[in-house]
């Protein structure tokens, strides 16, 4: 198992030790660094470049939108998973507008925590069921763009229409492999496509475009 690198950045050192003791303990995670406010975890994520950051939106000194727009330009291997305390959290949402892989809600279960962490690992962004719809409500009241140059459903194969309803509908990489009885290789290259043809920065987009269009 290759080892994920983590970085805690958030101002309740009490948070920070619980974070730190749930994923300490998770085979193959490993704490490299903590911080308390959002410019000591930019600088500590250019100079130690760990897999994932576990950040907190509201810090004093920097908050986490500007910490992880400092991150997302200048640590290109690094992904920034955004802790929330509410489902309506305004700087969530600004948060995966700077490039967040997605966000995950502080009282999140142990185990979707660890989960999370390995998904945005790997490339794929956190789009929780619980939150889908409090995604698409600040789309329709016009606080989330949809993806630009979005492409027509006709541009999609039939196959990649079936991965782009699975999107929607939350599912892993790995999930939606085991659903369309594909490889999880060839999931990756389908949503790559998927993607690319919607125009969509990232899964987050994709939920959205799917909702919007109808397909979930």
């Amino acid at each position: 198992m290759t080892e994920i690198t983590l970085l805690l950045v958030d101002d309740q050192e009490l948070l920070r030790e619980g974070m730190a003791m749930v994923l300490g303990q998770a085979p193959g995670l490993r704490i490299i660094g903590e911080a308390g406010d959002g410019r000591a975890g930019a600088l500590l994520a250019r100079d130690r470049r760990p897999d994932v950051v576990l950040m907190d939106v509201r810090m004093p000194i920097m908050d986490g939108i500007e910490a992880t727009r400092d991150i997302v330009a200048n640590c290109p291997g690094t992904k920034v998973l955004i802790l929330t305390t509410f489902d309506l959290d305004e700087y969530a949402f600004n948060g995966l507008r700077a490039g967040a892989s997605g966000f995950l809600l502080k009282d999140a279960p142990s185990a979707e925590l660890v989960a999370a962490v390995r998904t945005v690992a790997g490339g794929e962004a956190v789009v929780s069921p619980r939150i889908t719809r409090t995604l698409l409500d600040h789309y329709q009241s016009g606080r989330v763009p949809t993806p630009a140059g979005a492409s027509p459903l006709d541009d999609l194969t039939s196959r990649e229409r079936e991965v782009l309803v699975a999107i929607g509908q939350g599912l892993s990489n790995p999930e939606i492999a085991g659903q369309l009885f594909l490889s999880e290789s060839t999931v990756k290259t389908h949503v790559g496509r998927v993607l690319a043809k919607l125009g969509a920065r990232d899964r987050v987009q994709a939920v959205i475009w799917a909702h919007t269009h109808g397909l979930v």
